[in-house]
């Protein structure tokens, strides 16, 4: 497979030829950054995870170079950063156990710009040699500006497919935004409570973020834990630990859904459910 940055990898832990491992995926977590797959994609890893008929794929569309750092990585320069955040990402391939783990290496600024057809190209070319069956990346709502550009740049490069050959689902997941906002009608309640130590394995393994103070491990497994309690509020739990997803697939069947508008009717749905609960009372 041919990508457009020189640099660009596409690393296969178990050593297979590039192509041969990445036809064999069924699920693909399409992230802004190192670890965000982690964060928001868990679900995919966990459903392929020991699995002889699922594999799944994580794609990262940026080099990292922006990251906060400190403690031991406080004196890294940007290059420096760029090395250890991309070997992070090829520990957690491995720990999961990724058919294949992308690293386009874009900087944010390209992924941010509209006009580039570069990021979209690479996308649109891993997925056609894919064939993934479900495809997570951010959500419309995420408050990161490069997440929210990244959603935006699957979202086109699935649109460039033939209707025949998209991905059956597309899932935004969380990171620099929970969904514990939306309508439970709304919300795609995905269950990550199987192999806990493996999703713990997972973020154990961006060192670089955790000790530049960012303890990431411990806030994304208490978000899952406080979903599966909170989410009902009349019953008992039925998982221990549930990520929420935005259902995007809408976007991808049917091209002429402008993403923003799209994005509205969730809002819109929340603003109405909370306004009717308080004038039904007042």
């Amino acid at each position: 497979m041919k990508l457009n940055k020189a640099t660009a990898e596409i690393f296969v832990p178990d050593g297979l030829p590039v192509t041969e491992a990445v036809s064999r995926t069924t699920h693909i977590g399409i992230s802004a950054h190192q670890d965000d797959i982690e964060i928001m994609a868990t679900h995919g890893v966990l459903e392929c995870f020991g699995k002889s008929d699922k594999a799944f794929m994580g794609v990262v569309v940026t080099n990292g170079a922006g990251s906060p750092r400190d403690d031991l990585y406080a004196d890294y320069t940007d290059a420096q950063m760029q090395v250890v955040r991309r070997l992070e990402q090829k520990k957690a391939a491995f720990v999961g156990e990724y058919s294949a783990q992308a690293l386009l290496d874009y900087s944010s600024s390209e992924v941010k710009d509209a006009k580039d057809t570069n990021v979209v190209d690479d996308i649109k070319r891993i997925i056609e040699t894919a064939k993934p069956e479900v495809v997570y990346t951010h959500n419309l709502a995420d408050k990161h500006d490069t997440h929210v550009a990244t959603a935006l740049r699957v979202i086109q490069a699935i649109r460039n497919m033939p209707k025949d050959a998209r991905p059956k689902k597309l899932l935004g997941g969380e990171v620099w935004r929970d969904l514990d906002w939306m309508n439970d009608i709304d919300k795609v309640a995905l269950n990550v409570e199987a192999h806990e130590n493996i999703a713990a394995a997972l973020m154990g393994v961006f060192d670089s973020q955790i000790c530049g103070g960012k303890r990431y491990d411990l806030a994304t497994q208490g978000r899952r834990r406080a979903h599966a309690t909170y989410f009902a509020s009349h019953g008992t739990d039925d998982a221990a630990l549930l990520n929420f997803a935005m259902d995007l697939t809408p976007l991808i069947e049917d091209d002429s859904l402008d993403p923003a508008e799209f994005l509205k009717g969730f809002i819109s749905r929340f603003e109405s459910e909370v306004v009717a609960r308080v004038g039904k009372f007042a």
